[in-house]
């Protein structure tokens, strides 16, 4: 999950940037996507490592061309993890060192939350999901609490939800239930290979209010099951949820490629 020790330039050029945005702050930043664009208040005050390592990502630039690569209906809408880049599978954002956990809000609807490694609540980097249902009663508690540090705003679930109720395919590795815009199970029998016109692309994560206090009015719910369930999150951070829901697995991806057919 470290930087690469590699002396490509793009490994280099990605690591001047997150350093150079180390101190950014912000309060609201737009996700713009091919489905539409929604608003998300950053909560920085109460997970302020979470929001700074987040956003080190959104002014790199690692987020633009990305695409949603795992939905699931009345649970959660999952991006920051793949780029497409005129070929298919995506490929991988490159990231840097994991971010605490810091499990202090609720993960209720039109939250959202850091992905991570099942069994490691400290392994969280550069995916993340919105929780399209009120999921506190399983994530809240499992695997440490998945940390939420924002809230979608005004309309914003509006366009979540169409995302996430887009038809979502199997392709194996990460990409178990992507979601495909004017694909059929009938392209993918005919080993059709998904292209930009097809995918949920996320052109661009931008901030849009860098106010320290913004949308004061807002009241996240607090997490409030983790320490009175910390035993049962013992035992259920070993469970599908976190290892098959939220395992980021980049090797996956990569693997598959030997088993699609090139378009």
């Amino acid at each position: 999950m470290t930087f690469s020790k590699s002396k490509c330039l793009p490994a280099i050029l990605f690591s001047l940037a997150l350093s150079a945005s180390h101190s950014a702050q912000a309060t609201v930043v737009e996700v713009q996507t091919v489905l539409g664009n929604f608003q998300v208040n950053l909560f920085d005050e109460t997970t302020p490592e979470t929001v700074e390592n987040f956003l080190e990502y959104v002014n790199s630039g690692a987020y633009a061309n990305m695409v949603v690569h795992r939905t699931e209906p009345n649970f959660v809408m999952q991006s920051g993890g793949f780029t497409y880049n005129n070929a298919f599978p995506p490929s991988a954002i490159q990231t840097g060192a994991a971010v605490v956990n810091e499990p202090e809000l609720s993960n209720v609807r039109g939250t959202i939350a850091m992905a991570k490694l099942g069994g490691n609540p400290n392994s969280a980097t550069s995916q993340w999901f919105i929780n399209v249902n009120n999921n506190a009663p399983n994530l809240d508690v499992q695997n440490g609490g998945f940390t939420v540090f924002g809230q979608v705003i005004g309309d914003g679930m509006e366009v979540v939800d169409t995302i996430a109720n887009t038809p979502n395919f199997n392709f194996g590795g990460a990409f178990t239930s992507i979601p495909l815009r004017a694909y059929t199970s009938a392209d993918q029998s005919a080993d059709v290979s998904p292209t930009d016109a097809n995918l949920v692309m996320v052109t661009d994560v931008v901030v849009v209010d860098d106010a320290v206090v913004t949308n004061p009015d807002l009241n996240p719910t607090p997490n409030t099951l983790l320490d009175e369930d910390s035993d049962d999150n013992a035992s259920s951070s070993d469970s599908g949820g976190s290892m098959g829901v939220f395992l980021v697995t980049f090797l996956a991806a990569f693997g598959i490629r030997r088993r699609l057919r090139k378009a």
